[in-house]
């Protein structure tokens, strides 16, 4: 019996545990939305079929054979060398007939970008509210748009229930390009490593630095000198897309933090974000006309869609400086990264932020030797 098979009873007591949950969150006045929460996982698990059974399968398309093949080797190389969770999760496949998997909401106020919160039983609080489907995703956007701030929804191709269920692998990210499927199965896998309750800046930084580390060695051990240069390509446009949002985030807050007057303010948050749609431009041209970041400057730009990739990426120098230090041990890293996610919140933001600056200035150290090194 295959491992997708094998811990599949776990549902049973499980989904009772999510409707328990759920009647007793109907006196909190949010049902409604527990429940699309509830059935959009329970749907989306019936689907599952183990990936060992689909290759069996002589009806099975070629293509899906290659792409679901591909996904069991990366799936026993986290466990293996990445020292990540081994259990059922991406060793089923489940076609959802739909884009996403989900569509999650931001929201921030105007003039801020600090994301509301929103708390949930299992994960804590998040910077975001996720539905199963696009119809109650624009239905709350537009909710929080009357209230005024600033809203973005976009979907999401993947999301991790922290080991409550075996997640499967989706339609919505199977066909995905070989270095950036096994990114995407190493970083959700990391967020049943080490998740902590309440801190989507510690989790998803942790995450992608699991998952950027394990792309590096998983193209090591199987990539040839294409793949890793066209990683290497992609690595380095992200680095200065972020940088490019950093960049004007740093300008916002400087804007919301003056004493200017509404119209004042409005009219300056509208300069700097035309502003960055130009800087856009240019370093789309320095990249040869690639234009993998376009669909992230459709439609309007506003704090909620720059805050939504700042989750992301804050923290990462600060992990992938761990990992440094802990000599690319990751055993060790992820008992050192555990240690940090236990502390009280102040002591850990506190921690974070002393580490950053840390980080920062090996980088601005490097750059310098870099510099030296070349004349």
């Amino acid at each position: 019996m295959d491992k997708a098979r094998k811990l599949t009873p776990s549902l049973v007591p499980r989904t009772l545990l999510w409707v328990s949950v759920l009647g007793l969150l109907a006196a909190c006045g949010d049902a409604g939305y527990y429940a699309q929460c509830v059935r959009g996982q329970l749907s989306l698990m019936a689907k599952r079929e183990p990936i060992n059974r689909i290759l069996e399968a002589p009806n099975t398309a070629p293509e899906l054979r290659s792409h679901l093949g591909k996904v069991l080797a990366m799936r026993d190389f986290a466990s293996s060398e990445l020292l990540l969770p081994d259990n059922g999760s991406y060793r089923s496949y489940a076609d959802l007939g739909r884009p996403y998997a989900v569509w999650n909401v931001v929201a921030t106020p105007e003039f801020s970008l600090t994301p509301q919160q929103w708390c949930f039983p299992v994960a804590g609080c998040v910077s975001y509210r996720g539905y199963f489907s696009l119809k109650g995703a624009k239905r709350f956007a537009e909710k929080l748009k009357g209230e005024g701030g600033d809203v973005y929804l976009y979907g999401v191709d993947a999301y991790s229930t922290l080991n409550w269920f075996d997640d499967p692998v989706l339609n919505t990210f199977s066909r995905r390009p070989e270095a950036n499927l096994a990114g995407l199965i190493f970083h959700e896998l990391a967020h049943q490593q080490l998740y902590v309750r309440g801190d989507s800046s510690f989790n998803e930084a942790f995450a992608k630095t699991v998952e950027l580390e394990g792309v590096e060695r998983w193209l090591r051990r199987n990539g040839d000198e294409e793949a890793q240069r066209l990683y290497g390509e992609a690595y380095r446009r992200e680095e200065e897309f972020i940088h490019l949002l950093q960049q004007v985030r740093d300008r916002l807050l400087a804007l919301y933090a003056s004493p200017l007057d509404r119209e004042a303010m409005q009219s300056g948050k509208e300069k700097l974000f035309a502003q960055l749609r130009e800087e856009y431009g240019e370093l789309k041209e320095s990249w040869g006309g690639f234009a993998g970041y376009d669909p992230w400057f459709k439609g309007d730009l506003n704090n909620a869609r720059l805050v939504s990739v700042g989750t992301y990426r804050d923290l990462v120098p600060v992990f992938r400086l761990l990992l440094r230090q802990e000599g690319g041990d990751l055993a060790a890293f992820y008992r050192r990264a555990a240690a940090i996610g236990r502390l009280a919140p102040p002591q850990r933001t506190a921690l974070l932020g002393k580490l950053l600056a840390g980080a920062r200035k090996e980088k601005v150290a490097a750059a310098g030797k870099k510099i030296v090194q070349s004349y």
